[in-house]
């Protein structure tokens, strides 16, 4: 049974657009000037390769999450980074030595030849050094990004397997700052800490050899006094440290969840004059984030400072007792000099340690975060094993089937239902009986808790999510509709789609009176949402975008509900196509709408309570009835004539 004639050049009224042009208020197109600046732009924008993405919604990297696991795929390239790092923290530190030879054997002994050649040898060192500093920034500045860049693809990939109930439970704005926030806590990591850490540790190092060298005992109590203190501090701070950069991190989820709530319902805050309240609870959150602050900040007040000070009285301490020892003719001049050259290097990478690690802190923070994430498995698993569907015919059948979004609070409950191959079944029933969670199960966005649902004799469970999808088309309440054009938004779910098949999915559902209308035609720019669309335009465009598709199965999941009378007629008109040969289960609010399916089964309580054609469930003068005598009673009849 079809709902209604072909569009005619049917008009559902003008858009937003043209409205806006006519009030003389600002449009959504993008200006002319800034078309002209855009291909400038991309004229001079190289040309870059394909994306080779692998994505599957049954295997992924399971292993836990962690720093060692992440960087060992690059390991060969984080040992010839470090290869650099030691031949330049060598070079960089000859310029002690040198000096103390240049003293020596050059000054005290009056050998200008020697002093030269020292002179010679340290410029040498230096332009060694700095090129080998430069093959190494480059190196690892590329490693750097190549690491963010797989993390953020691996991240965004496990989103992308989630099931609907990992965004119902978690914030979006919570999901922004795992991949804004803490990636970029990682990038600095990847990019800066980590090389630089390796660069600090190998001169630490090379700067302990060359102090035993010179002289052993001062070198002794040099490590005495340093290290027993700067161990104890180091670990008080980082017990510390994670606590407060852990508090950090959810405080800015906190923030960012409260921005993306806020844009998101700026039209209600205005409505209800919020703004002063939001503002204030904004604060609050703000608060919470500079408290956690000034805890961390605290914390690297007294550990920054407290080895600084350990470096001080050290480098006193040597001062003295190398000094003496000069006196006592036990050391030269030139061995104290370079010693105290090399002291003031010592100090210098344990400061820079401190500061770096702070930065690992704040980086291993964003690793509990993201582990936290990565290991979260979909709720709507797809087994290795699961076998392509082949172009299905459509009979659907659903087998005891009980759900519950919540333990203990079942939504369906032993749901027996059967829909054969082509035909239009309508749900209809209260508000919360269960119709939509229906459709979402038939679409696999949920499990059911017990029982089977088959398409063609298929258990959902057991057939891969891609195919299954491919030959399933869903057009919801409010459709959602990407920043872009029209015509990115129609082939969404078809990018390859030729130009004809395009044309004809527009045909199809009425949305070329909207096209011709619009400056660009069907490359016309709309805003994020649609916002630059009437809720009749949006509709259409879902449809032809569900057209475009051609599914073997259509959900239509309250589709016309909130709609005006004239934009439900040409909606209802652009369904006959979309329906024609098509196994098709639509969530009905309205009376008019259901008469129109082949059966209407009626949803109450989470049970089917009855099933049956209009006339046959007149009859039966039971819950259908009822709600249809309401709607005659009410003026419905007249009211969708009319």
């Amino acid at each position: 049974m079809g709902f209604g004639g072909g569009m005619g050049g049917f008009s559902i009224g003008p858009s937003s657009v043209q409205a806006n042009a006519e009030a003389g208020l600002p449009f959504a197109e993008l200006p002319d000037d800034f078309h002209e600046r855009i291909e400038k732009v991309t004229e001079k924008e190289p040309e870059h390769p394909d994306p080779q993405i692998c994505f599957s919604h049954s295997q992924w990297d399971r292993s836990p999450f962690t720093l060692k696991t992440f960087l060992s795929s690059h390991s060969l390239m984080l040992c010839f980074a470090l290869l650099l790092v030691v031949i330049e923290s060598g070079l960089q530190h000859l310029g002690p030595l040198l000096t103390q030879i240049a003293i020596d054997d050059g000054v005290a002994s009056k050998n200008t030849q020697v002093l030269i050649v020292t002179c010679i040898c340290y410029v040498i060192s230096i332009a060694l050094s700095a090129g080998i500093s430069f093959a190494r920034a480059s190196f690892t500045g590329r490693l750097g990004e190549e690491l963010v860049y797989k993390l953020r693809i691996r991240v965004f990939s496990h989103l992308q397997r989630q099931s609907f109930s990992f965004f119902t439970n978690e914030k979006a704005g919570v999901l922004m700052t795992r991949m804004t926030s803490d990636i970029e806590s990682l990038t600095v990591l990847f990019q800066e800490g980590l090389v630089n850490f390796a660069v600090q540790i190998v001169t630490l190092l090379v700067i302990t050899v060359y102090l035993i060298i010179l002289n052993p005992h001062l070198a002794l109590i040099t490590l005495l006094l340093v290290i027993p203190v700067n161990i104890i501090l180091t670990l008080w701070f980082r017990k510390v440290s994670i606590f407060g950069y852990l508090n950090v991190r959810d405080k800015i989820a906190a923030i960012l969840s409260n921005l993306s709530e806020s844009l998101a319902g700026m039209r209600v805050i205005t409505a209800f004059n919020q703004r002063k309240n939001r503002t204030r609870l904004h604060d609050e959150i703000a608060i919470d984030h500079f408290e956690a602050n000034i805890f961390t900040g605290r914390a690297q007040a007294i550990f920054g400072p407290g080895t600084e000070s350990i470096g001080i009285v050290t480098q006193a301490i040597v001062l003295l007792v190398g000094g003496r020892m000069v006196l006592n003719g036990d050391l030269s001049i030139g061995e104290l000099t370079a010693f105290i050259l090399f002291l003031t290097s010592f100090f210098a990478p344990i400061q820079s340690l401190v500061q770096l690690y702070n930065q690992y802190q704040q980086g291993s923070a964003a690793i509990t975060k993201l582990r936290e994430i990565l290991s979260t498995a979909p709720a709507v698993p797809e087994k290795e094993e699961a076998v392509i569907i082949p172009k299905i015919e459509g009979k659907i059948e659903f087998k005891s089937v009980s759900f519950s979004y919540e333990t203990n609070k079942p939504v369906l409950k032993d749901v027996d239902l059967i829909v054969e191959s082509g035909e239009v079944l309508a749900l209809v029933g209260p508000t919360g009986a269960g119709k939509s969670t229906i459709a979402k199960l038939l679409s696999r966005f949920y499990d059911p808790v017990a029982g089977e649902i088959l398409i063609d004799d298929y258990d959902l469970r057991d057939v891969q999510l891609e195919s299954l999808r491919k030959q399933v088309a869903v057009v919801p309440q409010e459709p959602f509709l990407f920043n872009g054009s029209l015509k990115d938004n129609i082939i969404f779910a078809r990018p390859n789609s030729d130009e004809e098949a395009i044309e004809r999915a527009c045909d199809a559902v009425g949305l070329t009176d909207l096209i011709s209308r619009l400056p660009n035609g069907i490359d016309n720019a709309i805003h994020e949402r649609g916002a630059s669309l009437s809720a009749g335009e949006r509709q259409l465009l879902a449809l032809a975008r569900a057209f475009l598709c051609q599914p073997r199965v259509l959900i239509l999941d309250e589709a016309t509900s909130n709609l005006d009378l004239l934009s439900e007629s040409a909606i209802e008109n652009a369904l006959d196509n979309l329906l024609e040969g098509r196994t098709s289960i639509i969530v009905a609010h309205r009376i008019a709408t259901a008469m129109r399916a082949d059966r209407i089964a009626v949803v109450d309580n989470g049970s089917i309570l009855e099933i049956g054609n209009h006339e046959e469930l007149i009859r039966l003068d039971g819950k259908y009835a009822t709600m249809y005598d309401t709607w005659a009673k009410q003026g419905g009849m007249e009211f969708d004539q009319r």
